[in-house]
């Protein structure tokens, strides 16, 4: 029983952090563009571009002392978007 409220919990803390990231980039992106529409936009199209870096390195076949610092922090980015993204899907804030 325990065990399944510490799930539970989890899941319930991971969904409000995912909803609290999506509205606070919503925001951020509202904001930005109020104040300049093409650096908001070079801005969004540079993080689109590091996270199809990080899919990319992330899903693509590992050679032998290939992957460096910025591939892996771009898988990395890439996991956590990809895990935020499952999470604010089912939420239920907008």
């Amino acid at each position: 029983m325990r065990e399944l409220l510490e799930e539970l919990a989890g899941e319930a803390v991971l969904t409000v952090v995912a909803c609290l990231a999506l509205a606070g980039l919503a925001l951020a992106f509202v904001r930005g563009w109020e104040r300049s529409p093409l650096v908001t936009g070079g801005a969004g199209g540079a993080l689109l571009a590091f996270l199809g870096y990080g899919g990319w390195e992330l899903l693509r076949p590992a050679g032998p002392g290939r992957r460096g610092r910025l591939a892996g922090a771009a898988a990395a980015t890439f996991a956590v978007a990809a895990l935020f993204i499952a999470y604010a899907w089912s939420c239920t804030c907008s």
